[in-house]
């Protein structure tokens, strides 16, 4: 990553060997997408028990919502990485999916529920960018929609200088996955070193993840502006022995 790359662009450029390993590398920690989708579909549905669309925003390669295919009749994703859209396109082929910005996009119809997980509203340059997605996400929202947003950290909760380590092997591949996370200022910079050996040989790698790390208030803040009510559950979800890696899941009605 260079100074002249803004934060958008940093999480769009991740290519096709990271988005190959995804899934891989985060099924093998002890990430669930099915489990996780039949949670959130059931506070949508105790929300809106006739929920009946959702979209996807941050859809990533598309586990998350290849689950919510079972329970909604329409679903739509949005996602900022070619790479991960590719994915997620071969997934589902039959499911419309957009390559854009959660901070622009425009789908041209409402939706019951809404979704926006895997830390990514926090993927954010600012404040600022941040409230304008969520009013942007709202916006997709008819009355009495359903918002589930997954934040990053809070300030208070980020352990600066963290390490973190896994080891996959899968048929004959064995993938490393090291990061080390430090904070700047209000946001943190988390360095993701990838080493794959299979037949072929070795490939090496590094990517970044830049994570602003907005306060609870500063969310809710967001979410009142976006004219709705909000609360932020718990999450019981693990990753192997390891708690999830967010601080809970808001939860919120559009009025």
């Amino acid at each position: 990553m260079t100074d002249e790359q803004d934060w958008a662009d940093t999480h769009a450029r991740w290519g096709e060997d990271h988005t190959e390993l995804y899934d891989l590398v985060f099924r093998s920690r002890g990430k669930n997408f099915e489990t996780e989708a039949d949670d959130i579909t059931r506070l949508i549905q105790s929300r809106f028990p006739a929920a009946a669309s959702l979209a996807d925003v941050a859809c990533g390669t598309g586990a998350h919502l290849a689950r919510f295919a079972n329970s909604f009749d329409h679903i739509e994703g949005v996602d900022i990485a070619p790479a991960m859209l590719g994915v997620a396109s071969k997934r589902l082929p039959d499911v419309g999916l957009h390559l854009d910005d959660m901070r622009t996009f425009d789908l041209g119809r409402k939706f019951d529920s809404v979704v926006c997980l895997g830390n990514a509203i926090a993927c954010l340059e600012s404040r600022a960018d941040m409230e304008v997605a969520i009013q942007n996400l709202a916006s997709h929202l008819v009355p009495g929609g359903v918002l589930v947003v997954e934040p990053g950290w809070f300030p208070d909760m980020f352990i600066d200088g963290y390490v973190g380590g896994h080891l996959v092997r899968d048929n004959g591949k064995v993938v490393s996955r090291i990061t080390h996370s430090v904070r700047q200022g209000d946001h943190a910079r988390v360095e993701i070193k990838f080493v794959v050996g299979e037949s072929t040989g070795l490939r090496e790698w590094t990517d970044y993840f830049l994570m602003n790390l907005f306060t609870q208030e500063e969310y809710v803040s967001a979410f009142d502006r976006a004219d709705c009510s909000v609360e932020l559950l718990d999450i019981p979800w693990t990753l192997g022995s390891a708690p999830h890696n967010a601080p809970g899941l808001f939860v919120a009605v559009r009025k």
